[in-house]
């Protein structure tokens, strides 16, 4: 069994959280290896205002679509989020939703995919109906059934070579037929053979295809179901998951515990982390994250318990978010730092736009602005204020400094003119962008309101006629008078 070290964690202060956040950014050194059931999670946003004449069943009316990797893949969208390298090997249908899903993974970028196709088999997937932020129907499509003898002979042999060039392996078993039948023990032994760990997260109540694992991450239902044994006190628990490791050959069991947070048991040792939620809005996707930044941490050859604690403040990010979210490595840093202050509003694109997709499930007005904002002045200040009166949150991209030229002519830093942004009681996130145009990210970020200023004629507008095709607003707002902005920049407004 590969050896997994690490002494028990104590109280998470000052120092620790420093420690933890130092091996957070060593998990970029990682490669890991994903086996399991791939999904496409669909969603349709939309009102229903009105009872249907056909039946009594809600109308809804859609407004907006959106589709996500789910199941393990959305197990490798969150190693990605965290900075390490993935490889992916699934079975797809030879459908419409299977390309949708190829096409969605290939999109990634850390991502190296080895989806095989197998005719005449129905690629998973959800579809969640959702009006006003609730949920009104889920419709899953699905063939569970084992894969065809020649798939899965196909994908074993894909999967033990790509063993040799990642440092980790983990089975997502989601009880769609990737993993079914012995599977799951011919990639063990696969794996020791290769002389790679291997992280499981399990489904069912029998867990013998899993025996000789380095980590099962089991919840602590399914710990209770398997065992035979009461698991809900740390000591109980302690108690069932050492009695799952001997009658299984596993190294270490990480149950997941709700709202009491993990426990990582060893035959020698054990953790207790408590929850790391400040906010619990959905746990779709939670265990997802924590076997991703748990597997992580483990093939960037941290301690066990310092990758387990990872994992644990990975998760306490996601379920404060609203959907399948991910726990970007940014979001881990920030929560390692919480008096980081105003740097929590500095994000990059893909958190901007996902932000934006979270606020608007809520319900909010999302707004976006872009600007080099050199200098700021009391004419951007009161432009932002506008720009914030009209939507509920408004997020501001500025230009970044990646061409020569333009850091000549700009010379202060973005990072130092997103500082001053962030500080800004209107703003609510900043972006870099380092594109000469911002229209790619207008057309992803979908923004409800659109601003610039009154000296900009609404048809000059970069992006004005895509934000009022689907429905949003443009806002030429008001400009001070030249006297009024202030001949130089005001004082920063960073707190100090």
């Amino acid at each position: 069994m590969t050896e997994l070290n690490g002494s028990p964690a104590t109280g998470l202060g000052e120092a620790a959280a420093v420690e933890l956040a130092d091996a957070a950014r060593q998990l970029g050194r990682a490669s890991v290896l994903v086996v399991g059931d791939a999904m496409l999670d669909r969603f349709f946003y939309g009102e229903a205002n009105r009872i249907s004449l056909e039946a009594p069943v809600p109308v809804l009316c859609v407004q907006r679509e959106l589709s996500l990797p789910g199941g393990a893949a959305n197990v490798v969208r969150n190693i990605t989020a965290a900075g390490a390298a993935a490889a992916f090997v699934s079975v797809v249908g030879d459908d419409l939703a299977g390309s949708d899903l190829t096409a969605l993974i290939g999109r990634q970028s850390g991502v190296e995919p080895w989806l095989l196709v197998q005719g005449s088999r129905a690629t998973t997937v959800k579809t969640r109906f959702l009006a006003h932020g609730q949920h009104l129907l889920r419709v899953d499509t699905e063939d569970p059934g084992p894969l065809h003898p020649k798939i899965a002979e196909r994908l074993l042999r894909i999967a033990s070579d790509a063993m040799a060039a990642t440092s980790v392996t983990i089975l997502s078993d989601y009880s769609k037929g990737v993993l079914a039948g012995e599977m799951p023990a011919r990639l063990i032994t696969a794996a020791k053979q290769a002389g790679r760990p291997i992280v499981v997260d399990p489904r069912g109540e029998d867990y013998a295809g899993y025996a000789g694992a380095d980590v099962i991450m089991p919840n602590r239902r399914e710990l209770a179901a398997v065992t035979g044994l009461p698991a809900e006190t740390d000591g109980e628990i302690e108690i069932a998951a050492r009695a799952l490791l001997a009658r299984f050959a596993i190294g270490a069991a990480l149950v997941t515990r709700s709202e009491h947070g993990m426990s990582l048991v060893t035959a020698e040792a054990s953790w207790h982390f408590p929850a790391e939620a400040l906010d619990v809005h959905d746990v779709s996707g939670a265990g997802d994250t924590v076997a991703a930044v748990l597997a992580a941490g483990i093939g960037a050859r941290l301690p066990l318990p310092v990758a387990a604690r990872l994992a644990n403040v990975a998760a306490g990010i996601v379920v404060g978010k609203v959907g399948t979210a991910v726990a970007r490595l940014d979001d881990i840093l920030v929560r390692l730092d919480p008096g980081s202050g105003n740097r929590t509003k500095i994000v990059s694109r893909e958190a901007a736009i996902e932000q934006a997709e979270r606020w608007r499930r809520r319900g909010w007005r999302v707004g976006f602005t872009h600007g080099r904002f050199e200098r700021l002045h009391h004419g951007h200040v009161h432009l932002l204020e506008q720009a914030r009166g009209a939507c509920d949150r408004l997020i501001v991209a500025i230009e970044g400094d990646a061409n020569p030229t333009r850091r000549r002519r700009h010379p202060r830093a973005a990072a130092d003119r997103a500082a001053d942004l962030a500080a800004l009681p209107a703003v609510d996130l900043v972006c870099v962008i380092e594109e000469e145009s911002p229209i790619d990210m207008i057309l992803a970020l979908r923004p409800d309101l659109l601003v610039k200023g009154s000296d900009h004629v609404e048809a000059e507008i970069i992006g004005a006629d895509k934000v009022t095709g689907w429905g949003g607003t443009v806002l030429r707002a008001e400009l001070l008078p030249a006297s009024a902005r202030g001949k130089g920049a005001i004082a920063s407004p960073r707190a100090s």
